[in-house]
């Protein structure tokens, strides 16, 4: 028998349906119409991948409060990281016993192309990100801590812009496009029951090539380098302050490193301090 261990790390902005950030935020009717929304499709991602063939399933919460669904109503019994303050943040939850790395519900990079809710992490203080000199939004970063422990990302859902991104560093993986973001507060969406079995066969499809070993791991050349802009000055400086960022410029940093997972970690530290510079 083949063990297949997958790790669901899954936002809400990329989520079939969700256009405004009141979906995304509670208290209130929106924000629970996007949490029913957002567990459809995690719960769609765990049931393909357990059609697929998966043997364990751990999910990470990776939106806002980090606490958006019902544990209890997570399919296949599985595993659910959540709150907030998790040293690997996005990514907590995940170990060299992992498989195949899925992405639900992302969306797309602060400086890309127009993406529904787009922002990279934080959106009061980062506005781009390149990952090897290669534009990127939290897919690209994520994929860092995929690298480290050698799992390949093998599902990424969200709208048309989200999937691109991922194409430099991930390629290989499934691609499910829920939604054709027309600005980044509008878009043209499929049903959310078309978005979930889409999803569902995709996930079904991306555990039994996993178990094949055939897609490679994140393309990621090491040593690798980060280059953060910030909005101010002020915020580029307390960033400097994290081990492994190096200012670069008036508004820019920048972090290198040979261990991928050093990286990641050095760059949620500074998604962290640089929250007091966020209201002078």
């Amino acid at each position: 028998m083949v063990f297949v261990r997958v790790f669901i790390s899954f936002d809400m902005e990329g989520v079939a349906g969700i256009v405004d950030w009141d979906q995304c935020r509670g208290p209130g009717q929106a924000y629970e119409e996007g949490r029913a929304l957002l567990l459809g499709e995690v719960n769609a991602a765990i049931d393909g991948a357990i059609a697929g063939g998966a043997t364990a399933i751990m999910c990470n919460d990776s939106h806002g409060t980090m606490n958006n669904v019902n544990p209890a109503e997570l399919h296949g019994r599985s595993a659910y990281v959540a709150g907030r303050h998790k040293p690997l943040y996005m990514m907590e939850g995940m170990d060299s016993k992992v498989d195949a790395v899925f992405f639900v519900g992302y969306h797309g990079s602060a400086s890309g192309s127009s993406s529904v809710l787009s922002h990279t992490y934080n959106p009061r203080v980062i506005s781009r990100v390149t990952l090897n000199g290669i534009e990127c939004g939290e897919s690209g970063i994520n994929a860092l801590v995929a690298l480290a422990y050698g799992a390949p990302v093998m599902l990424i859902t969200g709208d048309q812009q989200t999937v691109t991104e991922g194409d430099p560093f991930f390629k290989e993986a499934e691609r499910v496009v829920v939604k054709e973001s027309v600005s980044r507060s509008a878009a043209s969406q499929v049903h959310p029951l078309d978005a979930r079995e889409a999803i569902k066969e995709a996930a079904a499809r991306a555990v039994r090539r996993s178990a094949m070993g055939s897609v490679p791991l994140p393309r990621i050349d090491l040593p690798a380098r980060l280059d953060i802009e910030t909005l101010t000055a002020d915020m580029a400086e307390i960033a400097s302050w994290v081990r492994g960022v190096e200012r670069t410029g008036t508004r820019s940093v920048a972090i290198s490193d040979r261990d991928p997972l050093a990286m990641y970690r050095s760059f949620v530290a500074l998604t962290y301090i640089t929250r007091a510079a966020e209201n002078p």
